[in-house]
């Protein structure tokens, strides 16, 4: 777990705040130590004292404090830890960081530590939307700030969407796996999961029986070994990976910008069923029927996201794998679309409704390279996880 290991925890003005009690408390029956600094704001939701109590750790707060630069200054503070994580993460407290200001003890120390970051964003829907907010996050992200979060639901002031701190299980599984040392500690990798809805009408959508539970296994597995892992899913039903950044998307248009945006990362995973087509001119309204006349559709090829990014002359990842779900003559076909898209492995499963894989609990896959093809016996969707994400180590190095 986290025996042992220093969280330097930086707790900044929000509702949210009342959130890093119960982080504190997690990370305490974790094996961790936490030491708390917090902003002024800060203290305005939750008391020193209450943070104090559940941290068995003195509070830290004042840039100017004598007793303090004495005992323990400002940069010691900020090297001490294993690990810096700030959560609540507001909108003020990032673009301090990315200009590099100082002017409390939580900024100070956020410009003074070599130790590193981890923030969990916590703000309104529309700060959170904001591109000066979207700026500052991707410079965070550039300088080596990782993230958690934040999660889409309801505000406190009574707006909807993304915006909310991650639970502090979700806190807690990504503290875990930035300090994991395992051989994919520092690489990032991207993984797709789930299905693509694309929408009919307003009440209908083309899918597919994908439920993102290999994603989802992936992505676990990936972390474990130390990964710092980007999921990007469409409306699967799979619980999704805790520690993972995590992207909601609905259509295969969505799914492509956000892996662009996720981009540049040491390996990506596209396990999600993505549809191949769209309705080309979706109605605003629900289609009726008339006079039992069949409605047409038209339709249009969907992005190939798995091509574009194998293809990509910049900011291709080291590793692309990429999935083919096939019902027939299952090898050929994979191999022939490893070819076509340019990726680096395709695993290829046999998804014939009488295998019960697509949407199953097992999996039997081929893993399929350019020194050919190489099939598993079949096994638990967890353990085909494993057994990738062992390879993708070995391959990466």
């Amino acid at each position: 777990m986290l025996d042992n290991k220093r969280i330097l925890l930086i707790i900044s003005g929000g509702i949210a705040a009342y959130k890093s009690l119960d982080l504190i408390r997690q990370l305490r029956k974790a094996g961790a130590w936490v030491t708390p600094v917090m902003t002024g704001s800060a203290a305005q939701f939750v008391t020193p004292l209450s943070v104090s109590a559940l941290a068995e750790e003195r509070v830290y707060q004042d840039l100017f404090d004598l007793t303090d630069e004495s005992e323990m200054g400002h940069i010691q503070l900020s090297r001490s830890a294993d690990l810096v994580v700030v959560a609540p993460a507001t909108a003020n407290l990032m673009a301090k960081m990315v200009q590099g200001l100082a002017d409390d003890l939580a900024s100070t120390v956020l410009l003074a530590t070599d130790t590193p970051v981890l923030a969990a964003p916590a703000m309104n829907v529309r700060m959170w939307d904001h591109p000066s907010t979207q700026r500052n996050i991707a410079q965070l992200k550039a300088d080596g700030v990782q993230f958690v979060g934040p999660n889409e639901g309801d505000m406190a002031c009574g707006e909807y969407g993304p915006g909310r701190l991650s639970e502090p299980h979700e806190i807690v599984a990504a503290i875990q796996t930035t300090l994991s040392e395992g051989p994919l500690a520092g690489r990032r990798v991207l993984v797709t999961s789930g299905p693509t809805h694309e929408p009919i009408d307003p009440v209908r959508y083309i899918a597919n029986r994908s439920s993102g539970a290999q994603g989802t296994a992936i992505a676990r597995a990936l972390m474990a070994l130390g990964a710092e892992v980007v999921f990007v899913t469409g409306p699967a039903d799979a619980a999704r990976p805790e520690g993972a950044e995590v992207v909601e998307v609905e259509t295969a248009e969505e799914m492509r910008v956000a892996v662009e945006n996720a981009l540049p990362a040491d390996a990506a995973v596209f396990a999600a069923a993505v549809a191949d087509w769209r309705v080309a001119s979706a109605s605003d309204s629900k289609i009726k029927k008339q006079n039992g006349a069949l409605p047409v559709l038209e339709f249009a090829e969907n992005p190939d996201i798995l091509a574009s990014v194998s293809k990509l002359s910049e900011n291709r990842p080291g590793l692309v794998v990429g999935f083919a779900a096939e019902t027939d003559d299952v090898i050929n076909h994979a191999t022939a679309k490893r070819e076509r898209k340019g990726c680096d492995w395709i695993v290829a499963n046999d998804v014939s409704p009488e295998t019960g894989i697509m949407g199953g609990s097992e999996n039997a896959v081929t893993l399929i390279s350019e020194s050919g093809a190489e099939s598993w016996p079949r096994m638990g969707k967890d353990q085909v996880a494993t057994a990738l994400a062992e390879r993708i180590a070995q391959a990466l190095g």
